[in-house]
């Protein structure tokens, strides 16, 4: 029999989980929302977005300080930072029954694992969002390109999972694939993420158009895209080198676009270092592969921060 879902729980409802989670229930889901700091804007006036695909408004929102308060669902989404993964443990047993499914919506590496160790690993989805998305007030959040989310099997038994998952996300408008190797593609989304995110924070808080300005930030960008895509090959995995051309020149058209990472950096709030930076590095020393200018980033990085 295959997997159906009804309930769902979007953990974490910032830019991510608000703007697929709001899709969703704008699609006649029944979607259930943990939230934090946005708890009272969203009870009070429900949620907004401003979209590149077509602005939605949802006055009624169902909103929870607790996941105790949620109960089981059967799809759960993980669309917070990763800094906040430490809280799993807490937050995952309330809302799951026996054949609740995760999806995690993490940026870098680990997050599946993260989730696998209290879930099991047959219960565990990656998704993967190529989005440019901010939240720009509490319960309001801009999407000004992109959206594509591909979905992959953490474990090879869920692939039944994955066609469900896409099918529901492409019938709330979401632009949503299947992919046949979950960890191909977290390396293929690190292309972009390793050098935007990274000189974002390590040029001291400025956008994609700024590090794109400048001749020598570019080369670094390129030179960091090369060296995720060799150690990713070097691993076992099959990215085509033209992946670094293509990512550059889709950045372009996104103007002053600021990074997660930026967006966390200059607030104050603490960035996703060890996904997106620390775990592809630790991977390739096990390796036994060099990755010299993603070490060097990373040393930036951390001088930058607290």
């Amino acid at each position: 029999m295959s997997w159906k879902f009804k309930r769902i729980a979007v953990v974490g409802s910032g830019a991510i989980g608000l703007y697929y989670g709001g899709r969703l229930a704008a699609n006649g889901e029944d979607v259930h929302f943990l939230v934090r700091s946005d708890y009272d804007a969203i009870q009070k006036n429900g949620l907004s977005a401003e979209s590149a695909h077509g602005d939605f408004h949802l006055p009624s929102v169902q909103a929870y300080s607790a996941s105790d308060d949620i109960g089981p669902v059967d799809l759960v989404i993980v669309a917070w930072k990763a800094t906040a993964n430490h809280r799993l443990s807490e937050v995952l047993p309330p809302l799951l029954h026996d054949t609740t499914q995760v999806l995690t919506l993490q940026n870098g590496l680990g997050n599946c694992e993260a989730i696998a160790e209290i879930t099991g690993p047959e219960r565990v989805i990656g998704g993967l969002c190529f989005v440019c998305i901010n939240r720009i007030q509490p319960g309001i959040i801009r999407h000004t390109a992109g959206g594509k989310v591909s979905i992959g099997a953490w474990n090879p038994t869920g692939e039944g999972r994955v066609v469900e998952l896409t099918r529901r996300f492409k019938d709330a408008g979401i632009h949503a694939s299947a992919v046949d190797h979950l960890e191909q593609s977290q390396w293929e989304k690190l292309i972009w993420n390793v050098p935007f995110n990274g000189l974002s924070v390590a040029e001291g808080g400025v956008t994609t158009a700024t590090l794109l300005a400048n001749p020598k930030t570019e080369a670094e960008i390129r030179a960091l895209m090369d060296e995720v895509i060799t150690t990713a090959n070097a691993l076992g995995l099959n990215l085509d080198p033209k992946l670094a051309e293509i990512n550059i020149e889709r950045t372009r058209p996104m103007g002053d676009y600021k990074t997660s990472s930026m967006i966390d950096y200059i607030e104050n709030r603490e960035v996703e270092v060890g996904p997106i930076w620390e775990q592809p590095l630790k991977r390739a020393q096990q390796a036994g592969i060099p990755m010299p200018h993603l070490e060097q980033l990373l040393i930036r990085i951390k001088k930058r921060l607290p």
